[in-house]
């Protein structure tokens, strides 16, 4: 067995979760971008997702893309986070598309497609209020126009994020906008826009609802592949996995302690002051992950009756009254993940990755 801490994904309920979503969206007319940045662009996460029908694959990192194709993944890639203007070279030669939204980071790619004989593909994205990456609409026509005459390049649509930085829920209104935009410049600049990217895993319950604009036909979506929720409350989506993740860690130390601390006190290692209920003395476990491995807020036990007291950098506290007689040094515990918890254990160099397919551990390709 792979030592803890360590996270098992099961590979068959990603690829379950991927034929749910872009079957969904498929019946819609709808092509979809697997994002895998949350797993830090894991080759047999990537493997799972195209088993189950996504068109290609996005990440946020040049270092995953390049992972991925090493792993031989075969692919078209999509950088799904905004390009650094001293990174163009590297993005023209890993990528086959980006999303885009400056003009002197355009202007850069077209130089370095050019210069290699490529058409590197972009995507321009439009702030339709979230307020993360994006042009705000009334810049977008002249962005446009700008960019369908450099050479290297070839616009591939227009796209919007949504209820990512601040929450903004993907709504009728939204899509009908970005479609009146993308017709918009067809019309202005006689051109024809192969994709209207409209939808994350934010926007599937206003698909299934009928309320997605008809030419609305791409979407990005990594979470709800891979923990099987929309992202506006966090519900399961129906006939998709949740459970696809699972953190493992040690028992290191069992003893029973006093409910409260004991003494003066003042802040903690990272500067809060946690607050202790009064339980009398519990059977108190320590595990070896902690705040540098994991998001603490974001893991939920699978073991009923136990409770996170805390964590510190290399520790997680907890009380196992609940397990009193069945646990034991070198035991395990295991977690269900968010979406920030899963990022953070993906991303850590400590937690052991292990990919499953029918029950069996394979290799990090997932073959």
């Amino acid at each position: 067995m792979m030592p803890s801490p360590r996270l098992t994904f099961d590979l068959d309920r990603i690829e379950h979760n991927a034929r749910t979503i872009t079957g969904l969206c498929g019946d819609h007319g709808i092509r979809v971008t697997g994002v895998t940045k949350c797993v830090c662009g894991h080759p047999a996460v990537a493997r799972a997702m195209l088993r189950g029908g996504v068109a290609d694959i996005g990440d946020s990192r040049l270092e995953n893309i390049r992972r991925m194709r090493e792993a031989g993944i075969e692919s078209p890639f999509v950088l799904v986070r905004l390009p650094p203007l001293s990174g163009a070279e590297q993005v023209v030669e890993c990528t086959d598309a980006s999303l885009n939204s400056e003009p002197a980071l355009l202007r850069r790619l077209s130089v370095a497609a050019d210069d290699r004989g490529q058409v590197h593909e972009v995507m321009l994205m439009v702030d339709l209020g979230d307020l993360r990456e994006g042009l705000w609409p009334s810049d977008l026509p002249s962005v446009v126009a700008e960019a369908a005459q450099l050479p290297g390049i070839r616009v591939r649509g227009l796209g919007v994020n949504l209820a990512c930085f601040a929450g903004v829920v993907p709504t009728e209104k939204h899509m009908n906008r970005l479609v009146s935009l993308a017709e918009e410049i067809e019309e202005s600049l006689g051109i024809e826009l192969a994709y209207i990217s409209g939808l994350n895993s934010s926007g599937l319950e206003l698909l299934e609802a009928g309320s997605v604009h008809p030419r609305v036909n791409h979407a990005r979506i990594g979470e709800a592949i891979l923990l099987g929720r929309e992202t506006t409350q966090r519900r399961p989506w129906p006939g998709t996995h949740q459970d696809a993740f699972t953190l493992h860690a040690e028992v290191l130390e069992l003893k029973t302690k006093p409910s409260q601390p004991v003494g003066e006190r003042g802040e903690d290692a990272f500067g809060g002051t946690p607050r202790f209920e009064e339980r009398g003395d519990i059977l108190h476990a320590l595990l070896n992950v902690g705040r540098e491995d994991v998001d603490v807020a974001g893991i939920t036990p699978l073991v009923p009756g136990v409770r996170i007291l805390g964590a510190s950098s290399g520790y997680l506290i907890l009380d196992v009254s609940a397990l009193a007689g069945k646990l034991r040094i070198g035991g395990e515990l295991t977690f269900a993940l968010n979406y920030s918890a899963l990022l953070r254990a993906m991303t850590s160099e400590y937690v052991k990755k292990q990919p499953v397919r029918n029950g069996v551990p394979v290799n990090s390709r997932g073959v």
